[in-house]
């Protein structure tokens, strides 16, 4: 095994060391022990479908689902939950005394409205990403949650995908000591979006589909201020979509940083890679997808190759809301809060606004969304 580590990574048996056994750690969505409340839906999109069946797989109940366009409503009412009330207008679906959580789903700039009368009606919410456009709007989410004493969380479900859930869980657990560096690089085919409302986003890569790793890179770096943020967008050679499909950002943190490169026109041998390096050890995961990787993690001991079971929908969904039911039962903080959330949205409007400025910026300098 280790001659074909050695191969696969270009490492000398020196470097990969003894293959020993790989550290128990619980990486998997965690339900709570026993609250399981009314669910409602508000938001009944194409990726409505990844929420549903991980709740339905989780086991989580879900009453009531809403959309402006009914039939939408309906048929996912029918395949998942066919029980459930069904209406197009979110105001009907918040005065259900039943409904205690509220999953949001909606694009970002319909949100902040029924976010708003969610909070006021008492119930616990769970915002799809990006959370906001304006970090003051945010704030100001925050607050009024904390004023009606209910849960804001955000659904970062990558934090959830079995190889980061993993990694994040050895870096808490101290398995590779203080972290120094996490360079994400994907290679991946993102020509879906021609022809649909994803492709007249501007900065697509750095904005609906980076804000993943920006969060990722925040919460790695958990504590740690981040000082600078340096990035860059452009068009492929030969791609067909609008938006810039390569471009990268740089993230300096207190005596750390974060590298985040994307080439989302690549339509053969795509591969996805995190190398989460610190002061006693390395974790590498790599492969040809979101879903397909392979982790290993090097360490003074030697090097270990724990399994890892599930994929970044089914236990990314699944995950971010056990997270906030977790949370209204111990009544604490989920890890996936809003408040936090803002400080890796912060990143992302910084890096958005340097690839448009070609100039370095501060993190929560830039406010607002930056738009061409």
């Amino acid at each position: 095994m280790a001659e074909t580590l050695a191969d696969d990574y270009g490492l000398s048996k020196t470097e990969t060391g003894a293959l020993v056994a790989a550290p128990a750690l619980p990486y998997q969505p965690q339900n709570p022990k026993s609250y399981n409340p009314s669910i409602g839906v508000i938001g009944c999109g194409g990726i409505i479908v990844q929420h549903l069946n991980a709740y339905r797989h989780a086991g989580f109940r879900v009453t009531a689902l809403c959309d402006h366009t009914e039939d939408k409503a309906r048929a996912y009412r029918d395949k998942f939950y066919p029980e459930a009330f069904v209406t197009t207008d979110y105001r009907e679906l918040l005065a259900r005394d039943e409904i205690e959580v509220v999953d949001i789903a909606t694009h970002p700039e319909d949100r902040v409205e029924i976010i708003e009368a969610a909070l006021g009606a008492g119930k616990h919410v769970l915002s799809q990403k990006p959370f906001v456009v304006d970090l003051d709007v945010g704030e100001r989410l925050v607050e009024l949650a904390d004023a009606r004493g209910v849960k804001l969380a955000v659904n970062q479900n990558g934090r959830w995908a079995p190889h980061f859930s993993y990694i994040r869980q050895a870096i808490k657990a101290g398995l590779i000591g203080r972290l120094t560096s996490a360079s994400f690089s994907l290679h991946w085919d993102h020509n879906w979006i021609i022809g649909t409302k994803f492709e007249e986003i501007e900065h697509l890569a750095l904005y609906d589909f980076g804000v993943h790793w920006f969060d990722l890179a925040s919460h790695f770096f958990e504590g740690r201020a981040a000082r600078r943020v340096s990035a860059f967008a452009t068009r492929a050679t030969g791609q067909r979509a609008r938006p810039p499909m390569l471009a990268q950002a740089i993230i300096e943190f207190e005596d750390g940083q974060a590298s985040i490169v994307f080439n989302a026109n690549v339509t053969h041998g795509q591969e996805d890679r995190t190398v989460v390096a610190g002061t006693e050890g390395t974790i590498i995961s790599a492969g040809p997808s979101l879903s397909e990787q392979f982790i290993t993690i090097f360490t003074a001991e030697g090097h270990a190759q724990p399994p890892l079971e599930g994929t970044w929908f089914r236990e990314g969904f699944h995950g971010a809301m056990a997270e906030l039911l977790s949370a209204i039962e111990d009544n604490r903080e989920p890890v996936n809060n809003a408040r936090d959330n803002l400080r890796g949205l912060s990143l992302c409007f910084a890096a958005i606004a340097s690839a448009d400025e070609s100039a370095v910026k501060i993190p929560g300098s830039v406010r607002r969304l930056p738009t061409p």
